[in-house]
């Protein structure tokens, strides 16, 4: 502690950071009764958190009377196009149809993983959506599929498919820089639980896929991310490499993770389907910690089926993680949704949606289900964003209190180094009565998922975005039209506040895909999917390709 005591003056200024008020005899009898606070607070800084250290206390998404779905299993489709010429059609192909060819014989795994690594080599100089290519790793994987197809033993629908994984993930032996500065060089010396998983799952891995720096953003220590239909905009993030690169055919599938919108707003912006699975469903474990109750890992496909197919591989309880959550998974992608009551926020369709969130909902209403108006309480759900400022701050504390935040690429008002510092001026009283009100949002949600099956709307729905990545609800976002819009601004976090980026007005328009977002019950992913399959159908627009510069 300085020599210099709190004076009463040091104080008064203070409350303005913390909007509150106090008298002048409050002032005085905490002047000289601040400094053991304070000493505790600096103490505890002096031991060193390791990012890989969690929260003692956990997140748990269910309230009381939750009853776990018990179905379990996965029936897939049964495709059985003939292979096609063109290593373009093949590298856009579907997993169920990538799984049926090599499963036939008809496709090789190495083949298949030489068409991805030939479109890296071409496409990624431009994208900048792999970090790290492991090509000697992927081709001898690939190899060991085929020797196993050879011997007529599958290990599932994922058998000798190619994917990326993004850069928050540990591997063996690989870089892994958490698209950071600081980390750039970071080598860890074991693999991330969801790589072992969908290693024993027979998937091939290509490379780290890009992320913006500590999981925010689509800008990092080798440059910005690109949107394959747009390059002279981002692809947004975090998950930018994940999005970027399963939309321009340069993997089978991605792996991404979201704390707030990392997942779904890069597919919103580059047109991949991704899926969000319900907190706790999927292990965290070996992956970078931003926000210990709110992170998530999800697959981003070119499809809403393979979604599921990843999902699979990758679900199940891990110890290793705190916040891990055995739960069962049932999809049947013949299974219909007769009878499903599929609900809307009016006014997420007013004012400021597109004409593909209309046409979205209006394809919805003739999938022959119910489809409703439904409303939420009015709660402050945005204040929420305070946790996820206090939790990122924490996590990484020492690059704010070294100075080692100079180091990263993005200094903007809304970029993490402003975000970190500001937090340290957060309340700690504040924090816990954030938690409560979490709470009551649960409580508003599990009330909404008992009228109805789903809720459909645009990425920003009202409060849906900040509200269900702090309860936990899964969501899936698909491709639902397109737009043209100039080249957009990145997504930022200034003034407090969440921007997904605004489109230039002034400039040359670009013809970019537009998603919808469904949003259902926890643990209830299957409903979802199918759900999403039906639109997707009606919609028939997921299969258009960006033109790659090359």
């Amino acid at each position: 502690m300085s020599d210099d005591k709190i004076k009463e003056a040091d104080i008064e200024a203070a409350e303005r950071l913390l909007a509150v008020a106090y008298t002048a005899q409050e002032r005085a009898q905490m002047a000289g009764n601040l400094e053991g606070q304070i000493d505790s607070a600096v103490a505890r800084r002096k031991v060193e958190l390791a990012n890989s250290v969690p929260m003692s206390l956990r997140f748990d998404p269910r309230l009381p009377g939750f009853e776990m779905p018990q179905a379990e299993g996965v029936v897939g489709s049964r495709p059985d196009a003939p292979l096609p010429d063109s290593e373009e059609d093949i590298a856009f192909a579907r997993l169920p149809q990538l799984g049926a060819w090599i499963a036939s014989g008809a496709l090789t795994s190495r083949r298949l993983t030489e068409i991805y690594l030939d479109r890296i080599a071409r496409f990624n100089p431009q994208l900048m959506c792999y970090a790290m290519v492991t090509t000697d790793m992927a081709l001898a994987e690939a190899d060991a599929m085929d020797a196993l197809t050879a011997q007529g033993k599958s290990l599932g629908p994922l058998h000798g498919i190619p994917y990326g994984v993004k850069d928050l993930f540990d591997t063996d032996g690989i870089v892994t820089g958490w698209g950071a500065e600081p980390y750039r060089n970071r080598v860890p010396a074991g693999d991330a639980r969801i790589v072992t998983m969908l290693r024993d799952a027979g998937a091939v891995l290509l490379g780290k896929t890009t992320v913006g720096a500590l999981a925010y953003n689509d800008i990092w220590y080798g440059g910005v991310t690109r949107n394959p239909w747009n390059t002279d905009e981002g692809s947004s993030g975090s998950s930018a490499g994940s999005a970027s690169a399963t939309a321009a055919g340069l993997c089978a599938f991605a792996i991404g993770t979201e704390t707030l919108g990392s997942i779904t707003s890069p597919c919103q912006r580059c047109g991949p389907t991704g899926l969000r699975p319900t907190f706790g469903r999927v292990s965290r474990a070996g992956g970078m910690a931003l926000c210990w109750s709110l992170d998530k890992v999800g697959p981003i496909c070119r499809g809403v089926e393979d979604t599921a197919l990843v999902l699979a591989a990758i679900n199940g309880g891990d110890p290793a993680d705190l916040c891990s959550i055995h739960a069962p998974f049932s999809f049947d992608a013949g299974r219909g949704i007769e009878g499903l009551k599929l609900g809307y926020l009016p006014e997420a369709f007013g004012e400021g949606a597109t004409d593909v969130d209309r046409v979205a909902l209006e394809a919805a209403k003739k999938l022959g289900i119910e489809v409703v108006e439904v409303s939420l309480p009015d709660l402050p759900y945005g204040a929420l964003m305070n946790v996820v400022y206090a939790e990122a701050a924490a996590a990484f504390e020492h690059l704010t209190l070294t100075g080692a935040d100079d180091t990263l690429t993005w200094q903007d008002d809304g970029a993490w180094p402003n975000t970190f510092r500001k937090a340290r001026f957060l309340s700690a009283v504040d924090h816990v009565q954030l938690d409560r009100l979490r709470y009551l949002v649960m409580q508003a949600l599990d009330g909404l998922f008992q009228e109805v099956d789903a809720l459909i709307g645009p990425f920003m729905t009202g409060p849906m975005l900040v509200a269900s990545n702090f309860t936990g609800h899964p969501c899936l976002h698909l491709r639902a039209g397109f737009e043209n819009l100039g080249t957009r601004s990145a997504a930022s976090l200034g003034e407090g506040k969440l921007t997904t980026g605004d489109a230039d007005t002034s400039g040359k328009t670009h013809r970019v895909p537009q998603g919808i977002s469904l949003w259902g019950r926890l643990f209830d992913e299957g409903t979802i999917i199918n759900l999403g399959l039906a639109l997707e159908a009606s919609l028939g627009v997921a299969d258009e390709r960006p033109r790659l510069p090359e």
